[in-house]
């Protein structure tokens, strides 16, 4: 049985701005969703709107489950973490789920303990995909006063799925990138060219995912989201050295506009909705709820807690 942890005295307040991330997160979700169709690069170029409504994915499903053990734990419980996870995924396994995620997610269902379904993932070697950095901005931000207990919280969260150091390294530098944002929204950093790159870099591990965050550090800001997804990657191939650089470079391009960034963010298609999804739940936390396009809000599905 799980013991509750002690919750912080500010625990609404840290699941406020979790919930800020969610939003941000679940929205850039859905709305790169939308442009998995064909005529995509002219759709964007033309910025057309999707029709509401915009369904999510996976990638708001387990942010919904970190958001969900966040508010009843106050930290990162691996056991519940999983069993939120794979209760989530037998609800409702249409959400876009990966092979891998299908697989981990299916044998905790059928009682096999998390870390044996996670280590045991590609012969041994653990996922290296980019699932751990698409659901983590709601924990960095929950944790945002204390970047060493978000890069250790989001480790954790990671392991769930993800047994390869890739898929935790990738999950780090989301987490820390999320609570800088929240910092520069709430006036605790001043925000520089390349000081939300550099921030991540500062707590994530050494990996592939870490030097694919070192080029995006001396990307120029003038290049196009194409050329950056072409150079960098854009999730194409569903890991976290794919996808995480990409994401930073496009969150730190602009932390003070959402809708520029998810405009932006989705020029470099690839995995568009989990690109999308990790530069919403970063920028949400810097432009606050205020400037969150409330159509955009309400085309997004409402999102669906655990009873």
């Amino acid at each position: 049985m799980n013991t509750p942890s002690l919750l912080l005295p500010d625990h609404a307040a840290r699941l406020e701005r979790a919930r800020l991330s969610l939003d941000g997160l679940s929205i850039g979700d859905a709305f790169g969703q939308h442009f998995f169709v064909n005529f995509a690069e002219y759709l964007i170029a033309e910025r057309r709107i999707p029709y509401p409504r915009w369904k999510y994915t996976d990638d708001t499903e387990m942010a919904l489950a970190i958001f969900e053990v966040l508010m009843e734990q106050g930290r990162i419980d691996q056991d519940r973490l999983a069993a939120f996870f794979a209760s989530r995924f037998a609800r409702d396994p249409s959400r876009g789920y990966g092979a891998t995620a299908h697989t981990i997610l299916t044998q905790i269902n059928q009682g096999t303990p998390w870390r044996t379904a996670s280590y045991a993932a590609f012969d041994g070697e653990g996922s290296m995909g980019n699932g751990a950095a698409m659901r983590v901005a709601p924990l960095g931000a929950y944790f945002a006063d204390d970047y060493d207990r978000v890069a250790a919280e989001a480790k954790l969260s990671a392991e769930v799925t993800h047994g390869h150091a890739e898929g935790q390294a990738g999950g780090v530098a989301i987490a820390v990138a999320a609570a800088y944002a929240w910092r520069v929204g709430n006036g605790l950093e001043t925000h520089r060219p390349g000081r939300l790159i550099k921030t991540a870099l500062r707590f994530t591990p050494e990996s592939e995912t870490r030097r694919g965050i070192e080029q995006a550090l001396e990307m120029p800001r003038v290049v196009t989201p194409p050329t950056a997804a072409d150079f960098l990657g854009s999730g194409q191939r569903v890991i976290a050295q794919d996808t995480v650089p990409f994401s930073l470079w496009c969150a730190e391009r602009h932390l003070d506009q959402f809708e520029e960034a998810m405009w932006h963010t989705v020029m470099g298609l690839g995995d568009r909705d989990t690109t999308c999804a990790i530069v919403g739940g970063i920028v949400a936390l810097a432009v606050g709820r205020a400037a969150l396009p409330a159509d955009w809000l309400y085309a997004r599905e409402p999102l669906h807690f655990e009873d």
